[in-house]
């Protein structure tokens, strides 16, 4: 079998960031699937790597965090185009898996469907346009009719279709009845990433201390509400708690961040510059707690952050601030607490009794790891996606309910 696997923001772990098209094309590769990585980068040329036997085509498509709206458009639009270019020229496959977002990739797929009758699955990350019209970002009642309709459109012309949420399979349910869609959410690499004790000389890297300690790590956007985290700290430091509030990431509101926690005048705050995932498993190793954090919009309860796996992976506790399937999964499987933006003072309280009472602390960590081990671990997420590839070869259909947890 051979896929074209279309995702503009391929990362490996090197890199950092979300790297989920790195393992699964990886387990496509490893189960004899020939995998053609279509992306992009930073650079103003083509650049072709052969990377753990994924063909990774790096095409000339500049993106950051930091992007406006006319920018960011106009990137989304030159992949396409670039994207297009590229199928027509390599051997043909026998599908195309595209991941979002943006929601643009969508038309690579319905382009090959009719031009060259290949079929495609349409991965959906996030749910688009619904995210960005909820914050805000997107206020044109044209454009948002037009945008639906296009993700109307990709769904119902897609093969299939890979949900990496309930919420976000019952959205696409919504909108295409008819779609055959299977819940794989991200995923942790318990390989990478183990419940250790805290090592000193980690600590002394980072200028921490062997006490309760809460992490985020991640992007830095409107979105991710990051900024809760600091009135939290804010309150611990008038209570004269030893307590550290770590952040590691980067994005467009990272500086609104730094000047937040200055405002405030935070001592117990530590921003980290971003780093790849070794970095991100070094955080964790020295913290108590992983911060999940989102805006209050309810597109945002739909979210499978990565951020979220590597966390249960690495045996952490969760802090999450918004209500959703995260939230969730928190709840049922007892993993961590949850603090309502608008409380801080009361998010405070629940975290200062955790701190006193490491019982119940580790009691959470464990429920992480477990929670990691019997449902998230990358070994299942590729099997699954092997079965939606070639349900024949790789074993029949599977259920989402053992991904749902919460019914």
């Amino acid at each position: 079998m051979r896929i074209i696997y279309v995702h503009q923001y391929f990362l490996t772990p090197q890199q950092g960031g979300a790297i989920r098209s790195y393992h699964l094309a990886k387990g496509m590769v490893d189960a004899g699937i020939e995998v053609e990585m279509i992306t992009s980068h930073n650079q103003d040329y083509y650049d072709f790597k052969m990377i753990q036997g994924i063909k990774v085509h790096y095409l000339p498509v500049a993106y950051t965090q930091g992007f406006g709206t006319i920018r960011r458009i106009w990137s989304f639009l030159k992949f396409v185009s670039l994207a297009k270019q590229w199928i027509k020229k390599l051997p043909r496959a026998d599908l195309l898996y595209i991941s979002s977002t943006p929601l643009t990739t969508g038309w690579i797929g319905m382009w090959a469907k009719k031009k060259f009758a290949l079929p495609y699955i349409f991965e959906v990350r996030d749910l688009w346009p619904e995210a960005p019209i909820q914050v805000g970002v997107i206020r044109n009642p044209l454009l948002q009719k037009w945008l639906y309709r296009l993700e109307s459109n990709i769904y119902k012309h897609a093969l299939k279709i890979v949900a990496l949420s309930p919420g976000i399979a019952n959205h696409i349910r919504e909108k295409s009845p008819e779609a055959h869609i299977s819940i794989i959410p991200n995923f942790s690499d318990l390989e990478f990433f183990q419940a250790t004790s805290k090592d000193p000389k980690i600590l002394r890297e980072y200028g921490l201390k062997a006490v309760f300690t809460i992490c985020y790590t991640g992007a830095i956007g409107k979105v991710n509400a990051v900024d809760t985290l600091l009135d939290i700290a804010k309150i611990a430091q008038e209570r004269k708690k030893t307590y550290q509030f770590v952040v590691m990431g980067e994005g467009s509101h990272l500086k609104a961040l730094a000047q937040k926690a200055a405002d405030l005048g935070l001592s117990n705050f530590y921003p980290i510059p971003f780093g790849n995932k070794e970095k991100v498993r070094d955080l964790l190793s020295i913290s108590d707690m992983a911060f999940i954090s989102f805006g209050q919009q309810p597109v945002l309860r739909t979210n499978s952050p990565n951020k979220f796996f590597d966390a249960l992976a690495a045996g952490k506790s969760i802090l999450v601030n918004h209500k959703g399937w995260v939230h969730d999964l928190v709840k049922a499987n007892a993993l961590g607490l949850y603090a309502s933006p608008s409380k801080p003072l009361e998010a405070f309280q629940k975290l200062d009794e955790l701190a006193q009472n490491p019982e119940r602390l580790l009691s959470f960590q464990a429920n992480a790891r477990k929670l990691a081990v019997n449902h998230f671990s990358k070994e299942l997420a590729v099997r699954k996606m092997l079965v939606v590839l070639d349900p024949e070869k790789f074993g029949g259909e599977f259920r989402d309910g053992a991904y749902i947890l919460i019914a």
